[in-house]
């Protein structure tokens, strides 16, 4: 792969404002493992390899078990999430694949189930964030150091 932008020294305040974002999200009710598991399967979906260490590893720390982290690709067919937990990888990847359909009525009604309007925003905004996250790391090709 060639050498790209480092959008971290080139552009340091951009990554100031994205660790704001960070520092709010961090200050939200959801389930840490619930986060996880939006930045895991957003990043399955975006190619994000980078983003997938992290966050399958940050999971683990959390409890996040190695089975559930396996069966995340197919999370729609797999009785080890929870039907909250359903809602909110199908509105992950709605929001993330936003051009197919968008977050939907349906999604969006069956959220309200099980979170209020200030965790739907707050939700909204992990997948969001951690879009951006792999746009940044897919587009500069970021990598761990080995």
């Amino acid at each position: 792969m060639s050498k790209r932008v480092v959008i971290q020294d080139t552009e340091p305040n951009a990554y100031k404002a994205m660790f704001g974002l960070e520092k709010y999200l961090a200050t939200s009710n959801l389930d840490i493992l619930l986060i996880e598991l939006i930045k895991i399967r957003a990043s399955q979906i975006n190619g994000c390899a980078y983003c997938i260490e992290i966050h399958t590893k940050d999971a683990i720390t959390n409890g996040e078990t190695h089975r559930r982290i396996f069966a995340l690709s197919a999370w729609w067919e797999s009785p080890l999430f929870s039907e909250k937990e359903k809602v909110v990888l199908k509105m992950t990847e709605e929001i993330t694949l936003i051009t197919e359909k968008g977050l939907t009525e349906t999604t969006y009604s069956e959220a309200e189930k099980f979170f209020s309007e200030h965790e739907i925003a707050q939700i909204i905004m992990q997948i969001g964030t951690i879009n951006l996250w792999n746009r940044i790391a897919v587009s500069t090709h970021l990598m761990h150091k080995i």
